[in-house]
């Protein structure tokens, strides 16, 4: 699904206002569970990194395309080593400061504004190479939108995600599940037709 600038715009404004949303119902709650080793501060502080990477790599241009979607840039990212994403999440978690809610607050209100004056066509230098950036901000509206749904679990609240991010977010699954030969279960699977096999994941 091809979406419009102004469209991506709104969806990755509309996920990072409902994560501040829900960051905020944290409080006192940072060192209960969040996700797999993270406690809730150090799923919030990786979910940061979504709006942190874009203010970084707005900064760093590029000359050259090497990924040219968010589907490849995900594909890319399975190369990872999942220790040091594990890690960056803790550091990320205490760079929050005494008051992470508040952070959260002051990265949306400091990094929304930045794509204001964007028309998507630029190209920045991103971890895995040059991305115009009508590419790139997908992936963040996807880790957003995923993670903050993450941490409504933890937090035992509803996700009610917002609907132009579940859009983008969406469309990113649907584009590496059928990139990935896995179109069939994840259509039996959403369907009630089947569950999804053990360990099940576009990712």
């Amino acid at each position: 699904m091809e979406l419009t600038w102004d469209e991506q715009r709104r969806a990755f404004t509309e996920a990072a206002l409902w994560f501040e949303r829900i960051s905020g119902l944290a409080r006192e709650q940072w060192q209960k569970p969040g996700l797999g080793e993270w406690d809730i501060r150090a799923l919030v502080g990786h979910t940061s990194r979504a709006l942190l990477t874009v203010e970084t790599y707005l900064e760093q241009p590029a000359t050259s395309i090497e990924v040219t979607s968010a589907a490849e840039y995900f594909r890319a990212a399975r190369t990872a080593d999942a220790a040091a994403v594990a890690a960056r999440g803790h550091e990320a978690g205490r760079a929050l400061g005494s008051d992470p809610a508040a952070t959260v607050a002051e990265l949306t209100a400091r990094v929304i504004p930045l794509l204001e004056s964007r028309d998507g066509t630029e190209l920045i230098t991103t971890i895995f190479g040059g991305m115009q950036l009508c590419d790139y901000l997908p992936t963040r509206t996807f880790e957003l939108t995923v993670h903050t749904t993450d941490l409504c679990v933890a937090l035992g609240v509803i996700a009610e995600v917002p609907d132009s991010a579940a859009v983008q977010a969406l469309a990113i699954v649907s584009d590496l599940a059928i990139s990935g030969g896995l179109a069939g279960p994840l259509l039996l699977a959403a369907t009630g037709r089947a569950s999804y096999p053990a360990g099940f994941s576009v990712l």
